[in-house]
């Protein structure tokens, strides 16, 4: 029973749950309506206020923009009535202008109209005065007896006399300030120049005395049938004379070097004693790099002499040969280390590049260390050789213009030039044979009777001076000071020498008469 009531009960409970859910959607329902419908209420009173706000904020922008636009149209307004005033001051200033620029019209038309007549009255008056002009030319004429032609050619003539003559007289003037200023401070930097350096000259020949102990050594230097003789003419390329002069042999060569060579060697034969051609062989090795020792050396003392560092060793090496070269009996090594010490010193005292200057003055005549055996002046020898060994294109330039092949563009090649002359005019410094003493010498008196009025010329103090008489009926004073430049100038461009030659023109008027 317990089961049956239980089982009713459960089915009673089963049936009620969906009697409850349904009562529980239908409180559900009734509960949204109601929130629905107080939502609609809510969201129409929200509509309303919204509508009320905005209708009052319609009002209140209108108002704003109504005030808005009656402002800018008051600002227009008033911009307006300034615009206007501003054009009518313009306007009133415009009509000033043109009432301004009438009166100019009205004036200048007045100005052209008299200068117009004044035009008519000039041009009236110039052919009265051309008119004029032509009587006068024509009287001047007949009273002169000259036409207007030869007047003018007789004054040209007068005139040119007068600029002629006062052109001599400015160039007399330039010409003594300018050796007077410049020749001073010229004497005063070679001077200087020259007393801080004093070189040492050396005469050479092309033989060379070698002293005997006795005239018996002379023949073991011939040897049996003359071969030890021959043996050392071979290897040295020198020839040797043995003749009466007593105790001594004499070695002859152009080439100063092999002429060493050979001097060197048979020194040490004679005092070996022992001299036969195997001995002979052996002395020259010895000798000549005894020599290739020397000349190193030398090249080396003459870069440390002059100040001159960083040169190429083959550069240095042909310096050294430089010591066993003369040229006119002056030895070319020292003549370099001090045309090398002049040049820095002229460089020094003018504020130029010394060191360019001293590396170009001891280098200028390195091409004469082999000019004998290569083609070319040793100028282009040199050229070639500073290229090779990548000298700068300043200091070739500088030794290349010392004999005047190449115009000198750089202060320092100008002091290398003037250093080269300087060294080789010195007193005993060079030798010149009689030959070219004489052709130089005729040279300088056949340029100074190449000119007509010339009466006599004559060459004097060694060639230092040439003095030229003139003829006074030929030659004017004012001619003289230009016949003396032209001279100097084809002297300068026409003949080499040493140092400076000094010209002298001489006019003189002599009146002679004899009493009977």
């Amino acid at each position: 029973m317990n089961t049956i009531k239980e089982i009713y009960y459960i089915i009673a409970i089963i049936a009620m749950i969906p009697i409850g859910i349904l009562i529980g959607m239908t409180l559900r329902k009734r509960t949204a309506e109601k929130l629905i419908g107080s939502a609609e209420f809510r969201a129409q009173e929200i509509v309303l206020e919204a509508e009320k706000n905005a209708e009052g904020l319609k009002k209140e922008k209108l108002i704003e923009a109504k005030e808005e636009v009656h402002q800018l149209r008051n600002e227009l307004e008033k911009e307006t009535k300034e615009r206007r005033a501003e054009l009518q001051r313009m306007e009133k200033r415009v009509l000033q202008k043109e009432e301004t620029l009438d009166k100019k019209s009205e004036n200048l038309e007045k100005k052209d109209e008299n200068l117009n007549r004044k035009i008519k009255d000039v041009e009236v008056k110039q052919t009265e005065v051309e008119k004029l002009y032509e009587s006068q030319v024509q009287e001047l004429e007949r009273i002169s007896g000259l036409t207007v032609e030869e007047a003018k050619s007789h004054l040209l003539s007068d005139i040119e006399k007068e600029v002629k003559h006062d052109a001599v007289v400015m160039i007399k003037d330039i010409e003594s300030k300018a050796k007077e200023e410049g020749g001073k401070k010229a004497k005063e930097i070679i001077a200087y120049a020259i007393q801080k350096c004093a070189a040492d000259y050396v005469a050479e020949s092309t033989v060379s005395v070698v002293a005997l102990p006795n005239d018996e050594m002379k023949g073991r230097i011939i040897g049996r049938e003359g071969r030890n003789i021959r043996a050392l003419e071979t290897l040295t390329g020198v020839d040797l004379i043995i003749d009466d002069t007593p105790e001594a042999v004499i070695l002859s060569s152009f080439d100063p070097i092999r002429r060493e060579i050979a001097r060197v060697a048979l020194e040490k034969l004679i005092v070996d004693g022992r001299i036969h051609p195997a001995r002979i062989e052996e002395m020259v090795d010895k000798a000549r790099k005894e020599i290739d020792q020397t000349i190193k050396e030398a090249g080396e003392n003459a870069c440390f002499d002059a100040g001159v560092h960083n040169l190429h060793p083959e550069l240095i090496r042909l310096l050294g040969r430089l010591r066993y070269r003369t040229s006119y009996g002056q030895n070319v090594l020292r003549h370099s280390i001090e045309v090398s010490y002049l040049s820095g010193i002229m460089a020094a005292e003018l504020g130029t590049d010394v060191r360019i200057a001293k590396r170009a003055g001891l280098l200028h005549d390195i091409g004469k260390a082999i000019d004998h055996e290569m083609e070319g002046t040793h100028i282009e020898i040199g050229m070639n050789l500073l290229k090779k060994y990548r000298e700068s294109n300043e200091v070739i330039h500088a030794m290349s213009t010392h004999h005047g092949d190449y115009e000198p563009q750089t202060v320092e090649a100008v002091l290398v030039t003037a250093a080269d002359a300087i060294s080789a005019a010195r007193p005993g410094a060079r030798r010149e044979t009689l030959e070219t003493y004489i052709k130089r010498l005729e040279a300088l008196e056949g340029i100074a009777n190449s000119y007509e009025g010339i009466e006599k010329s004559f060459a004097i103090q060694a060639g230092r001076e040439i003095r030229v008489m003139v003829l006074p009926e030929r030659i004017t004073d004012d001619d003289l000071v230009l016949l003396a430049k032209d001279l100097r100038k084809r002297i300068e461009n026409e003949l080499d020498y040493p140092g400076q030659i000094k010209v002298s023109v001489i006019r003189e008027t002599r009146a002679v008469d004899y009493a009977k």
